[in-house]
């Protein structure tokens, strides 16, 4: 997970290096990009992205919680992607399209995580504490998915488009339906889960 940036030089200069990252993150991943300048641009996911990174910053100091809140509703405004500061997301997230996309204030995301657009980490409850979800590194979630709870999902997970997810996702599972259950990946299939396309 990436640690909050401090306001120094080197600190922007680590900032400035991730959102660098974001950058070609999203060229890589998506076979429509054609230039960094055009995903600088046109990309709704990456702009969230970015804007969520300099106002999870904000959240860290009490002072500047309001105007936070204030820019991630700028954000959603602007994208269509609601993620509110306090959610924690990792390295090389990238978010397709985004129109939809919401991320609750107590999610964690892990690093090279892939999100469609419609996907919800949400909460089941409107208790204080942690009551959003824990998505683990490299786990790809499809369209229109819900996951919601503290529950967690491993590292590697696939989940499948408009499912809803309410429990614990093992590691390098795969998950569909509603509710979501394990589905059994027959060893002629196993190539075809390099494809995220699969689980849009």
């Amino acid at each position: 997970m990436t640690a909050p940036l401090p306001f120094t030089l080197g600190g922007v200069k680590r900032f400035w290096g991730l959102l660098r990252e974001d950058l070609a993150t999203a060229q890589r991943l998506d076979p429509a990009a054609r230039t960094k300048a055009e995903v600088a641009l046109a990309y709704p996911g990456v702009h969230a992205l970015w804007l969520h990174r300099l106002t999870h910053r904000m959240w860290r100091e009490p002072g500047l919680r309001l105007a936070a809140r204030l820019i991630s509703q700028l954000a959603r405004f602007l994208t269509g992607v609601e993620i509110h500061p306090g959610a924690t997301l990792g390295r090389r997230l990238f978010i397709d399209h985004g129109m939809g996309v919401v991320i609750g204030e107590t999610a964690e995301v892990g690093d090279d995580v892939l999100l469609f657009h419609g996907v919800t980490l949400g909460g089941r409850s409107m208790v204080k504490g942690k009551r959003h979800p824990t998505i683990g590194d490299g786990v790809t979630v499809g369209t229109g998915a819900k996951v919601l709870g503290p529950i967690t999902v491993g590292a590697g997970a696939r989940i499948g488009a408009n499912s809803v997810v309410v429990h614990d996702v093992a590691p390098a599972g795969v998950v569909v339906g509603v509710p979501a259950k394990v589905r059994r990946v027959r060893p002629r299939e196993q190539g075809m889960l390099e494809d995220a396309a699969l689980w849009i």
